[in-house]
């Protein structure tokens, strides 16, 4: 049975996210234990280094001006042996839609007019959930994420949830919570109304 737009927004509600296995795969729901959340308070960090790369290179960060470009270039079907595709063409298709409805956005970096890094979430009251990243240059995704997390803060989000832990956002002050921490997180933050647009 296909997975519908509202059927996904109801699974982040709750603390789900979707995985599919492969490109053509089922769609499954998954619960990290621990969650892994990047705090839009003074914990976030931006290492010197990318504060260095972000002030030498010339870039432009743009929302949502290529939504599917962001998703395709996230699920590297043609760069990643079959197993390890999680984002299918259906999941695409899904996230298109949602984005079409208002609730998945991306944040873009882009050099000589050409896309060259970003990341995609779901945007629900005052949590986004991030769902992946892509580099074509240095450091592009790490530069979305911070102007991600700049746009939240700028808006009011209490939670910026990056479901599992990765070596890239760990420099971001990244940290692990329990389900039922999580939980608590999550309920606050759907309580305030938010508009990343």
């Amino acid at each position: 049975m296909k997975i519908t737009p509202q059927q996904i927004i109801a699974g982040y509600s709750q603390g789900y996210f979707p995985m599919a296995r492969g490109r053509f795969g089922e769609i499954e729901w998954f619960v990290a234990d621990p969650r892994t959340i990047i705090p839009l308070d003074e914990r976030f960090h931006i290492r010197r280094s990318l504060r260095q790369t972000m002030r030498k290179l010339d870039y432009t960060v743009r929302i949502d001006s290529d939504f599917p470009a962001v998703i395709r270039a996230c699920a590297r079907h043609d760069e990643v042996a079959w197993h390890e595709i999680w984002l299918s063409e259906e999941m695409i298709e899904l996230y298109i839609e949602l984005h079409r409805l208002g609730y998945a956005h991306s944040v873009e970096v882009w050099i000589d007019d050409r896309l060259s890094g970003g990341l995609y979430g779901i945007a629900l009251k005052g949590a986004f959930f991030g769902e992946s990243m892509f580099s074509l240059v240095p450091s592009a995704s790490q530069i979305a994420l911070v102007a991600l997390a700049q746009r939240l803060r700028e808006r009011g989000y209490l939670l910026l949830d990056a479901q599992m832990r990765t070596p890239h956002i760990g420099y971001f002050g990244a940290i692990d919570v329990t389900p039922d921490e999580y939980q608590k997180l999550l309920t606050e933050a759907l309580q305030v109304d938010c508009s990343f647009a």
